[in-house]
């Protein structure tokens, strides 16, 4: 069973695009804040959300949610 990573793929994920929260959430069209929470899992995006982050990074659900 894959445990769920997606906090750490997020922070990998931006940090290799040298992209700040403040980018990121400007993409996602929500506040820096909302980014760090997902960062520090203590919020989670909703799922279409979940998917526009999937379009920016060009990953699959799989591979940013698992080890």
């Amino acid at each position: 069973m894959r445990t769920i990573k997606f906090p750490e793929n997020l922070r990998r994920l931006r940090k290799e695009k040298q992209m700040t929260q403040s980018q990121l959430a400007s993409l996602l069209n929500v506040d820096q804040r909302t980014v760090s929470a997902w960062e520090n899992a203590v919020a989670e995006p909703s799922f279409a959300t979940l998917a526009l982050i999937c379009d920016i990074f060009g990953e699959s659900f799989d591979s940013i949610l698992s080890e």
